[in-house]
């Protein structure tokens, strides 16, 4: 009779395991259910796959498969009654309105994952020809892939392709994980961000490659706890830190980690950006270490007098920086200043410059670094020497052309590094 029960109990397993599989794939939400074809627009039909995967009760998949299609704006939003995924297999190619403030997000999920190795073509490059033309330059441009108050994400395994303006944004946002992400644009496309971060914990970015005309990485106020490894970097403006004190109310940003990484032939390698006069802010605890540059210009800098491309206020930023490390960091500038802290009048404590090693990128030129109202702790080896060039940041970091001026501890003159 014992025999007889187990052998009853592991044939409902058996049935109960069939069914959960069963389930689960009566969850996948083809687009093609809904009428798109290869080469058609699928707004409509991703739109309604979506609906129906967002109000199933188990575990869904929306499923875009092989082919190349159109897409405009479209907003696939929940909260869903349970977990939901996109796989895409396809090619998306956008025809939103270059002012749109997306064109596609994701909102108020948890629970998501977006994969599958598609690509999404943000078809970007009349968008930049128009607001290269007009008088404002398309101040109101369109994120590509806008990931909005997700919780417990994942995004990987995806290519995106010339966006608009950003490529993708993460804001609002908690524990969420981007790996193996592709993102590229030419170097010259205006404003092409490959990811920016803002009011988001918990976000770590890995094993990516992100050429573009802009930051690859951009963190912004109300940001803590990120993590960026193994990430490849340029062309593009590098790895940044802010603008912060550009507006009122940006919240503190903290605990950025940026390790493992490469940039190459980038202008600019990882870099702290505040505006001058403007708002009070802080920004704390970041860490940049391990990383290689290659053909660099500027690779570490502070800049507390950015006014991106205009002309600076005179004033003192209103950012506060503390415990700021930068932390083996080797290869070559292309820049003779290598390094670069500038400063607002007791803004910046606790910064760190340990296992610097850079060499020019000409081996006829020469290195040098510069501070201002900061006197870093140096641990280890130190090239070139701290603080031994003048402060001028105008034009080459988006001052707007004032000079900064020197401080009043450093020795000015060139130092060529050895080692």
């Amino acid at each position: 009779m014992a025999k007889l029960t187990n052998l009853a109990i592991l044939l409902l397993f058996a049935l109960s395991l069939i069914s959960t599989a069963e389930a689960h794939e009566s969850a996948v939400v083809d687009i093609t259910k809904f009428g798109a074809v290869d080469g058609g627009c699928i707004t409509e039909a991703l739109t309604s796959a979506w609906r129906e995967a967002c109000q199933s009760p188990i575990p869904s998949r929306v499923f875009i498969p092989p082919g190349n299609y159109t897409l405009g704006k479209v907003c696939l939003e929940g909260p869903c009654k349970s977990s939901i995924e996109v796989e895409v297999k396809g090619t998306i190619k956008s025809v939103n309105h270059p002012s749109d403030e997306f064109w596609i997000e994701f909102n108020i999920i948890t629970g998501f994952k977006l994969f599958g190795g598609g690509i999404f073509d943000g078809d970007g490059a009349k968008t930049w020809e128009i607001c290269e033309a007009s008088d404002d330059g398309c101040k109101k441009k369109s994120t590509g892939l806008n990931f909005n108050n997700i919780t417990d994400g994942t995004i990987e395994n995806i290519t995106s392709l010339n966006a608009k303006h950003f490529h993708m944004g993460v804001v609002d946002s908690t524990d969420v994980c981007l790996s193996h992400l592709t993102i590229i644009a030419p170097a010259e496309s205006p404003n092409t961000d490959g990811i920016h971060i803002g009011h988001s914990t918990n976000v770590n970015v890995s094993d990516s490659w992100i050429a573009t005309g802009d930051d690859c990485i951009g963190f912004v106020g109300g940001t803590k706890h990120i993590t960026v490894s193994n990430v490849i970097c340029g062309p593009g403006h590098g790895i940044s830190v802010g603008s912060l004190g550009k507006y009122p109310d940006e919240g503190p940003l903290s605990h950025i980690t940026v390790r493992d990484c490469r940039f190459n032939n980038t202008d600019n390698g990882v870099r702290i950006k505040t505006w001058p006069d403007r708002y009070e802010n802080s920004a704390s605890d970041l860490h940049f270490e391990n990383i290689i540059m290659y053909n660099v210009s500027n690779p570490i800098i502070i800049d507390q007098n950015y006014c991106g491309g205009k002309k600076c206020s005179k004033g003192q930023s209103k950012v506060k920086l503390n415990n700021i490390i930068f932390r083996n960091i080797t290869g070559t500038s292309a820049d003779p200043c290598a390094v670069t802290l500038a400063c607002s009048t007791g803004t910046c404590e606790g910064v760190e410059l340990s296992e610097i090693n850079l060499a020019p990128a000409v081996a006829a030129e020469k290195l040098i670094s510069e501070c201002k109202n900061v006197q870093p702790n140096v641990v280890g080896r130190m090239n070139p020497p701290a603080c031994t060039g003048p402060v001028e940041i105008s034009g080459k970091l988006g001052g707007g052309g004032d000079k900064v001026g020197t401080n009043n501890s450093t020795v000015t003159g060139s130092v060529e590094i050895g080692g």
